[in-house]
């Protein structure tokens, strides 16, 4: 890739970049965030909003998909003195499996994928850092910060394609487990809510169920009840929308235990002052043909030991009638 320009932290500059073949296929905003590493995401995406981010000369989306041969206006962005910047630790998380074409590992929860909106670094920062010769590492898709389990990173521009037209497809099955609060019912359940993304008047941002979003699908299916105070539920997604299964699930009356978002603040502290200090939520499960052979890929991250521990509490609580009709 081709840059005209190199920004300082005294003097920065416009830059004109040329999109090369490595870069073709990714969405404008990942792009930007890094080749521009170092400026706060909010600055990246209301110079996209206010028409100062140029693809080819014209105005264009956050999430516009570039090709080989665009050429991408920078404005002048301030960036960090070098000497100032925080050195990105180096991380090494479980792998779940590893090729010439993808990466799959367990995030832990409490760990954002990326950095950006105050955080510093991700997974995917720590991973480029401990593997310094790594061509290429882009996240395939993206996990909340306090879900935990599978996450699949491209080592090749050829699978981080077809990972996100598969994406997008809607294909493969993704499952997730959940504690929710309450005692859910039905043994198997459709959730077909639409979702609209917001910003609070803090300007945080939240997601809700509104006629005027998209189209959401979640299958929701019991795994085991604990004496009508909590739930264990599948959640199977059948689109990728922000917050799916945490505002499905809170719109159905049934909020993920630990969810500071759209939970009761009470639950939350309760079970932190019984020494669970996450969200119950955890990508259990992902059954995907590999994005470049083709061939069937079984991922399974195993549940985090302080999941395992707080429903094991939760069954010699409820002893009986723990299990799921």
């Amino acid at each position: 890739m081709r840059k005209m320009g190199v920004p300082t932290a005294d003097k920065p500059v416009v830059r004109h970049l040329l999109v090369g073949s490595e870069q073709a296929g990714q969405r404008l905003d990942n792009f930007l965030l890094r080749e521009c590493r170092g400026v706060p995401k909010s600055h990246l995406y209301k110079a996209i909003r206010d028409g100062q981010v140029r693809v080819n000369k014209g105005r264009s989306r956050a999430d516009v998909r570039l090709v080989q041969g665009d050429q991408v206006r920078v404005p002048p962005l301030r960036l960090p003195a070098a000497g100032l910047r925080a050195p990105v630790p180096p991380g090494h998380f479980p792998i779940l499996y590893e090729d010439e074409h993808l990466l799959v590992i367990d995030k832990p929860a409490g760990v954002a994928v990326h950095g950006g909106s105050g955080i510093s670094f991700g997974v995917i920062e720590q991973l480029r850092a401990a593997r310094p010769a790594e061509r290429m590492l882009e996240l395939a898709h993206r996990l909340d910060r306090e879900t935990s389990g599978v996450l699949l990173i491209a080592r090749s521009r050829r699978a981080l394609v077809a990972l996100h037209e598969m994406m997008r497809a809607g294909g493969g099955r993704k499952h997730y487990l959940a504690l929710v609060v309450g005692d859910w019912v039905n043994q198997r359940q459709h959730i077909r809510l639409p979702l609209l993304r917001y910003l609070t008047r803090t300007g945080e941002r939240r997601v809700r169920v509104d006629a005027q979003g998209k189209a959401a699908h979640t299958i929701i299916t019991l795994q085991r009840r604990y004496g009508g105070a909590y739930s264990l539920l599948d959640a199977e997604l059948r689109s990728g929308r922000t917050h799916q299964i945490r505002v499905h699930l809170a719109a159905n009356g049934h909020p993920i235990a630990g969810d500071e978002k759209y939970g009761p603040d009470a639950v939350r502290q309760a079970l932190f002052a019984q020494g669970f200090r996450r969200m119950f939520l955890h990508a259990a499960r992902l059954d995907i043909p590999h994005p470049v052979s083709g061939q069937p890929l079984l991922l399974r991250a195993p549940l985090p030991a302080d999941c395992q521990a707080l429903l094991e509490r939760l069954e010699r609580e409820h002893p009986t009638g723990a299990h799921a009709p």
